[in-house]
């Protein structure tokens, strides 16, 4: 089979948050395959992994300085393609978009497009993936009906739970639409009328390279652990709730809120307002080479999504299969595709959002009885051995891409 030639379109490579993506990039790459990566907004330098740091693969970079030769792409295809670009530009343009950071991203992104489909030509590229299916998709979308260079993207959580409008066109044309999880994958084909078998499901993968187990000494002051971007879908706000159940419960113990966001200050005043500054540390963002050892020092982790009022939520968070690779026991909110891996009473807690008195109960649950509490953990451990290997299933998401190459895409006219 002829080896396919694949760009990976992103807003940012590498991101600190988005290890997920970082090690799929990173495996598939030392699969053999030929990829390179295009970005659509400038790089990112605080906060790396050193093996970010490291690594080697080349990366283009557009951001700012793109808008100065923005407007010979889009004229060079006017007058190669007038029919088509003006059919893309229209779509883009005159669509009715959910919120301006939703419309400023896929404008740039169609905007960048025409840019990247020169790109695409030139590098021989033979399939174009985005690793999510907003801004990084439109572009892809862009530059496949420009080539005819069929695409794909994957689907994660707010990308696909608060859908822009494009959605519905880049399923339709896509040559496979991955999803990280089940939820993912019913909520994109709730997008189409008919049924399709390009959909995927590929679990995002973790090193399963004997990593330390948490020896989870479940003593006083017992250790909570929770990680993640301080924003709404965390519910990291009825979390510290709870704490303020179990701290009036005289339980003892220590909540550390690793992470970084827009809530910060608000979810520091709150446990200040319910005096838990003794019961609760923020040490900010905490880098991927460090995690681990956050989670030998913790005897449970708790990650407490939410669905908020515009439907925004998480998808699968990463961190959560890190935990239990680690033996650490895990409660969490059973949201979008978190119950594929929480399953309650077997490898983990599973509760209900927004509800700290369940979170409360489900920490005295397993605090009271350790050897059960690791048994879940072994159990959950089990499972990410099983289902999220991240060699298997890159190795999937290398074979997609492998027969991508029959695919051909119907071009607008």
């Amino acid at each position: 089979m002829t080896q396919p030639r694949i760009a990976y379109v992103l807003l940012w490579f590498p991101k600190p948050s988005e290890t997920f993506i970082f090690r799929e990039v990173a495996n598939l790459w030392e699969l053999g395959l030929d990829l390179q990566v295009f970005t659509l907004y400038g790089p990112l330098t605080r906060d790396l992994s050193p093996e970010m740091q490291s690594f080697s693969l080349r990366v283009e970079r557009l951001g700012l300085p793109y808008l100065k030769s923005a407007w010979q792409n889009f004229l060079f295809w006017w007058i190669k393609q007038p029919a088509v670009t003006w059919r893309l530009f229209k779509t883009v343009v005159f669509r009715h978009w959910r919120g301006p950071e939703r419309e400023g991203e896929s404008l740039w992104g169609a905007l960048c497009g025409f840019y990247l489909a020169r790109r695409f030509q030139e590098e021989k590229i033979t399939h174009i993936h985005a690793p999510w299916a907003c801004g990084p998709a439109t572009a892809a979308w862009v530059a496949a009906h420009l080539t005819g260079i069929p695409f794909s993207f994957t689907g994660r959580a707010h990308d696909v739970f608060t859908p822009d409008s494009l959605l519905r066109e880049k399923i339709r044309d896509a040559a496979f639409v991955r999803g990280e999880s089940r939820a993912v994958i019913q909520q994109l084909s709730g997008l189409t009328d008919r049924k399709s078998g390009k959909f995927r499901l590929t679990y995002n993968g973790v090193p399963l390279t004997a990593p330390v187990l948490a020896p989870v000494a479940m003593q006083q002051p017992y250790c909570l652990l929770a990680l993640g971007r301080l924003v709404g879908t965390k519910g990291f706000d009825f979390l510290i709730s709870a704490c303020k159940i179990l701290k009036d419960g005289g339980v003892d113990f220590h909540l550390t809120l690793g992470g970084s966001g827009p809530k910060e200050r608000q979810l520091k005043q709150l446990a200040r307002h319910l005096g838990l500054a003794a019961q609760i540390s923020f040490p900010g963002f905490i880098s991927y080479d460090r995690v681990a050892e956050q989670f030998c020092q913790a005897d449970i982790f708790l990650m407490t999504c939410t669905i908020d009022a515009s439907g925004n939520r998480d998808g699968l968070p990463t961190v959560i299969l890190e935990a239990l690779l680690h033996r650490l026991p895990v409660i969490a909110t059973d949201v979008a595709g978190i119950g594929e891996v929480i399953e309650d009473g077997v490898t983990g807690l599973l509760i209900p959002p927004k509800d700290p008195q369940a979170i409360a109960e489900a920490v005295l649950r397993l605090i009271r009885d350790r050897e059960a509490a690791l048994a879940l953990a072994e159990r959950g451990r089990s499972r990410i051995c099983l289902d999220f290997n991240a060699e298997l299933n890159h190795r999937r998401v290398l074979d997609l891409f492998q027969k991508s190459i029959q695919f051909k895409l119907k071009r607008i006219t």
